[in-house]
């Protein structure tokens, strides 16, 4: 219902704001915009779909593998402590959740490519256990809010970016992003754990906090001392091998099983099809409705206003060139991943502005694109609420990213 208001709400308002442009501000060309973003847009998510078909391939190929050489299982079983808590509507050795703790390691990793499709998996097998096949779980809601919050410990594609654009420290971003991230993941599981009446005091939930951030700490320390070229030089090393390591062993785990593991691989690379021409609809709606809003001018609006508002209030309005890139993260990942490029470009690498588009890239990631695509896989219509619980680790994770941006990079 809420993705239903969301959608509406773009079009309508695009509408109106066009109409002001073409009827006060003779912009002839406003409704010629409108329509050359809406076939775009049509066309990314089609194009979008079908990349996902080879890699959705992929991985649930491996994840047939890992099922029946009992892998799954046992990641079920390590996270079992933890998962019984934050997932109470998942049974106790569901291979939901040694699912779901594959593609928490391949966020945290930042190895979208692996998490999208064990993360599509995991959102199939939730569904299975869902008594109301139309209408969002706890124990859904509870994970999309978690992917949602885009927890990722080696913000490796940004860094690259910030190399090819001449930055002289591209991890210069690392440690803000990280304690960004945090602040958004944090929020995440804490608010829906409120809605969802779940008691936070738990003792392995603590332990799991507190573990948490004891980790951030230590890898913030580790980082800290490393030579700025060796950041990334690492972090994509040990990333790649980690995951490599993952393919091999679920292959290797097969073979101790004595199953066949190429007929297993492709019983599971079968569904990677379906899987994908599932969610088309459900993407070109949504990113035809971003596509419209942006075009039509009312973005440039909405950033107007805030900064008109924050300088109304007497304060720094540095921080508001930066916006694009932290409205549009919500609303669609190429379009937040082309504002922050932009910026780069304009005002630098290394500026202010460079430098929190970058963080604020790294902080969350995309709830409308995760909401239409593991809901519309499953053709889950009433989201019930994820989609505003997302919305404020959202906001949390914004407001630390300028924060940190203020902190480390000051002007």
């Amino acid at each position: 219902m809420v993705l239903n208001y969301i959608w509406i709400g773009f079009i309508i308002i695009a509408f109106i704001v066009a109409l002001c442009k073409l009827i006060y501000a003779g912009d002839t060309a406003v409704f010629n915009n409108i329509m050359t973003a809406t076939f775009d847009s049509a066309k990314m998510g089609f194009e979008v779909s079908l990349g996902l078909t080879g890699i959705l391939s992929l991985w649930l190929g491996l994840m047939k593998i890992g099922e029946k050489a009992g892998l799954i299982q046992k990641f079920a079983n390590i996270a079992a402590p933890v998962f019984n808590k934050l997932f109470p509507g998942i049974p106790a050795g569901h291979p939901a959740s040694g699912t779901i703790f594959m593609n928490f390691s391949a966020n945290l990793l930042g190895l979208d490519n692996a998490a999208t499709p064990i993360g599509l998996k995991a959102i199939q097998q939730l569904q299975e256990l869902n008594p109301k096949k139309k209408t969002a779980t706890d124990a859904m809601i509870m994970f999309l809010n978690i992917n949602a919050s885009g927890l990722t410990l080696i913000p490796i594609t940004i860094m690259m970016y910030r190399a090819q654009f001449g930055a002289a420290n591209p991890s210069d971003v690392f440690l803000p992003i990280l304690l960004a991230t945090s602040a958004s993941i944090f929020t995440a599981i804490i608010t829906v754990c409120i809605v969802q009446k779940i008691n936070l005091l738990q003792k392995e939930l603590l332990f799991f906090f507190g573990g948490i951030a004891l980790f951030i700490g230590g890898l913030s320390f580790i980082f800290k001392t490393l030579p700025a070229e060796q950041v990334s030089l690492y972090s994509t090393l040990i990333a790649n091998m980690l995951l490599f390591m993952i393919i091999c062993g679920f292959i290797l785990a097969g073979l101790r099983k004595k199953i066949n593991v190429y007929e297993t691989f492709i019983e599971g690379a079968k569904q990677g099809i379906g899987t994908a021409i599932k969610i088309i609809p459900y993407l070109v709606a949504i990113l035809v409705a971003i596509g419209v809003f942006s075009a039509s001018g009312a973005m440039g609006i909405l950033i107007d206003g805030i900064r008109w508002a924050v300088a109304s209030l007497g304060l720094d309005t540095s921080f508001v060139e930066a916006l694009p890139t932290i409205i549009m993260k919500p609303l669609s990942g190429s379009g937040s991943r082309g504002m922050m490029i932009h910026a780069m470009e304009t005002y630098g690498a290394d500026s202010f502005i460079g430098r929190l588009s970058c963080v604020a890239q790294g902080t969350t990631d995309t709830i409308l694109y995760i909401v239409a695509v593991y809901y519309g896989s499953i053709a889950v219509k009433n989201t019930r609420h994820t989609i505003p619980c997302a919305l404020i680790a959202e906001l949390a994770g914004a407001i630390t990213a300028i924060t940190m941006a203020y902190i480390f990079f000051p002007m």
